[in-house]
């Protein structure tokens, strides 16, 4: 039974570290950029590093599209007028 105990003491002084050190990155805020759908309207906001390794291929005139999870149709940047 001691090794149990020693167990679930080691799990929880592991589980304490990750969240004071968070090594993976999960208490960063992580910035997105608003897409929406053509076709249903729809705004998604999508992590930058995704809109940033679809950028890769892209031509220089070419804009990001992505399948929209709510319609399956195409979003694409959103062009939000300034308020």
């Amino acid at each position: 039974m001691t090794g149990n105990k020693e167990r679930d003491e080691l799990s929880k002084e592991f589980l304490q570290s990750l969240q004071e050190d968070d090594p993976f990155g999960l208490n960063e805020e992580m910035e997105t950029v608003l897409f929406e759908c053509v076709d249903c309207r729809e705004e998604d906001d999508v992590p930058d590093f995704v809109v940033q390794d679809f950028q890769v291929e892209l031509k220089k005139d070419e804009e990001v599209e992505m399948e929209c999870p709510f319609c399956g149709g195409t979003m694409r940047r959103a062009k939000k007028s300034p308020k």
